[in-house]
C-alpha cells in the first residue's frame, strides 16, 4: 500500500493532536509508529500519555526546551540537524509504517535545516511508509510535494484574553 505525506499547518491549535489521533489509530490497526518531535524537548501530558499508554511509539525529541522565542542558537540548529539525520535512517528503514514530524514546519521556519533537505528526505522513504508534516508555516514547496494538506485555522481563542496555556489541554 502506497504511502502519502501529509501536511497539517496553520494558526490554529489542534496540529500535534491531530497527529497523534494519527498514530493512535495506527497503532490500533497494528502498525508501527515513530514519533518525532523538532523544537520541542520538554515532558509535553501528551509524550506522557503515550509513553505510558503506547509505549509502542517510538517518540524522539530533537529540541532543547520549548519553543524558540528569538533566534535559534548554534545548539538549536545542531539538534534539528541531528534529529533530521536520524529521522532520514528511519524513513529509509521502512521499519515504521508512520512516521510523524512534529513541529517540522517551524523547524523550516528557523532555518535549522532547509526545504530542500527534508524534501530529499521525504524521497528517500520507503513507498509504504505514511509521513505526518506538523507545524505553522508550511513552506509552500513543502505544500506542493504533499500528498494531503490540512490548515487548522484559528477563528477564536481564548488566550487573547489572557488566558495562559494549561497542562493536559494546551501542553
Amino acid at each position: 500500500m502506497k504511502g502519502f505525506v501529509h501536511v497539517y499547518t496553520g494558526n490554529g491549535k489542534g496540529k500535534t493532536t491531530a497527529a497523534l489521533g494519527l498514530a493512535v489509530r495506527a497503532v490500533g490497526a497494528g502498525k508501527k509508529v515513530f514519533f518525532a518531535q523538532f523544537i520541542k524537548g520538554l515532558n509535553y501530558a501528551e509524550i506522557d500519555a503515550v509513553r505510558r499508554y503506547l509505549p509502542t511509539i517510538v517518540i524522539r525529541q530533537y529540541g532543547l526546551g520549548c519553543f524558540i522565542v528569538e533566534e535559534p542558537t548554534q545548539n538549536d540548529i545542531d539538534a534539528a540537524q541531528d534529529g533530521l539525520k536520524e529521522v532520514t535512517e528511519v524513513l529509509v528503514s521502512g521499519e515504521y509504517d508512520v512516521i510523524v514530524l512534529d513541529e517540522a514546519c517551524i523547524a523550516l521556519y528557523y532555518n535549522l535545516f532547509s526545504v530542500a533537505e527534508l524534501l530529499e528526505s521525504l524521497n528517500k522513504r520507503s513507498a509504504e511508509t505514511e509521513v505526518i508534516i506538523t507545524g505553522r508555516y508550511a513552506p509552500d514547496e513543502l505544500i506542493e510535494a504533499a500528498d494531503l494538506v490540512t490548515e487548522m485555522k484559528e477563528i477564536k481563542h481564548y488566550y487573547t484574553c489572557g488566558v495562559e496555556a494549561r497542562k493536559g489541554i494546551e501542553y
